[in-house]
């Protein structure tokens, strides 16, 4: 089976090389970049096994990309703390929505309306949530989600777009992306927020997809890897009017 790899970093901005990946699963790490190969410095190695290939690793590289500790203890942060995030923040809000359903938006009475195939009114609904989005969009902070659909999408999937309506008139700018996209992207199937691009909340479900924890991220390494896949995924996605556009043109 293939390893699960995930690409930490480069320590070039040209051509790539040398790169650091870890495995998600041993937690080991694989080094890409020029071999050594200069005899005399070869000579100079010790325990150089036969089928190892010395490979020139930037100190920036181990000192930006690597590990800093052998295990990390997760930040888990309360709801509460969660909440005051999103007015604490100074500039940009951004969301990575990746489930293929929310067990908490099925327990609304517009997702019951929705799957009764009743149009919903989304103006008023969860008023407080709005006014807070209103006045926060309104000191020129910004707020983005991309929202993963999958082929066909799935009936939560379908909700969202509809919802979508709600956010963007409260101030959200609401993109989808295809699961195919994103998996060709190497996209993490995970859904979290980062906050001006420097702390990172990774929400964390059960098996049931209910929203057990909230873990805040701070190392810069970390946080740079998210918002890496925040600007991968943002290159590929579309606004949610043209994705819905789209969307009913092939079932038409």
């Amino acid at each position: 089976m293939a390893r699960r790899l995930r690409f930490n970093g480069t320590g070039s901005g040209v051509n790539g090389c040398p790169s650091l990946h870890e495995d998600l699963d041993t937690g080991e790490f694989i080094v890409h970049g020029p071999p050594l190969t200069e005899a005399d410095d070869v000579a100079q190695l010790k325990h150089l096994n036969e089928g190892e290939v010395p490979i020139v690793v930037p100190r920036e590289l181990l000192v930006d990309f690597a590990p800093k500790a052998v295990t990390r203890v997760p930040n888990i942060i309360g709801l509460d703390e969660f909440d005051r995030l999103f007015t604490q923040f100074q500039h940009t809000a951004w969301r990575l929505e990746s489930r293929r359903r929310y067990a908490s938006d099925e327990l609304t009475d517009t997702y019951a309306q929705f799957t009764r195939g009743e149009p919903v009114n989304w103006a008023g609904v969860d008023a407080e949530w709005c006014a807070e989005r209103r006045e926060q969009t309104g000191l020129g902070k910004r707020f983005e989600r991309v929202r993963i659909v999958d082929n066909p999408p799935t009936t939560g999937q379908l909700y969202l777009l509809d919802n979508a309506r709600r956010n963007s008139a409260v101030g959200e700018k609401i993109f989808n992306l295809r699961r195919v996209d994103a998996n060709q992207l190497s996209l993490p199937t995970e859904d979290f927020w980062i906050f001006d691009s420097r702390l990172v909340a990774l929400l964390n479900f059960d098996d049931a997809d209910n929203l057990v924890n909230v873990e805040l991220v701070t190392e810069p390494v970390a946080v740079l890897r998210y918002a890496m896949t925040r600007d991968a995924a943002m290159h590929h996605a579309i606004p949610y009017e043209k994705f819905a556009a789209r969307l009913t043109a092939k079932e038409d």
